[in-house]
């Protein structure tokens, strides 16, 4: 035997596994029967998805940074903040922990998720040689980090929403949101269903 040999893969076996349940199947089955999802090898048009949702993501987070994430009227007098206006007010205040949570969750995750995610798509076709700094169980391990601190950016929006609902006093004080939030919220999901198009099975494929 040839210590060279390729693999026994499950793929090479014929056999598919449901990405929604994990069941695995024959080469006949076109539909899980646990959970009536449907069985590929590899998803069609993964990449192409991938690239498609994070361009959209990509778009719409920057007018998410520049126009107002927050509008506050005072007694007549009116505020616009920014993401990063808001963490410099709050840290001007002295809650630099608050301060904190915030551009982590509205900076710093959602531009390590573009990075991630970008780094994961274009490692794909450029062969084992040339995966970049990580192998595929760290790649593997990067793709489930990203899909999982996904939805702990929407935590500005969040925030914006609460405080847009409590502080409604009419010609005394109020809070809305500014166009910024929509933006803001559109680039999580669309990033969000960006990792999720990514079909980690390709990164097998490399070696």
């Amino acid at each position: 035997m040839s210590l060279h040999a390729a693999p026994h893969t499950a793929r090479a076996a014929g056999l598919l596994g449901c990405r929604s349940c994990g069941r695995v199947f024959g080469p006949d089955e076109e539909a899980c029967t646990r959970c009536g999802a449907a069985l590929h090898s590899r998803e069609p048009g993964s990449l192409q998805r991938v690239w498609a949702w994070w361009i959209a993501g990509l778009i719409v987070y920057f007018p998410a940074n520049i126009y107002p994430m927050l509008i506050t009227r005072t007694l007549g007098n009116q505020t616009e903040s920014t993401i990063l206006g808001g963490v410099v007010e709050l840290a001007g205040h002295g809650d630099y922990g608050v301060a904190g949570i915030v551009f982590l969750a509205s900076i710093v995750i959602p531009v390590s998720k573009f990075v991630a995610i970008a780094y994961l798509a274009g490692s794909i076709g450029r062969g084992p040689g040339r995966r970049g700094a990580l192998d595929e169980h760290r790649q593997h391990r990067l793709h489930t980090i990203v899909e999982f601190i996904g939805r702990w950016s929407m935590i500005d929006v969040f925030v914006v929403a609460i405080l847009a609902s409590l502080v409604q006093f009419e010609a005394v004080a109020t809070i809305n949101p500014g166009i910024a939030a929509v933006s803001f919220a559109l680039s999580v999901a669309f990033t969000m269903l960006s990792a999720q198009s990514f079909d980690p099975r390709l990164i097998w494929d490399e070696d």
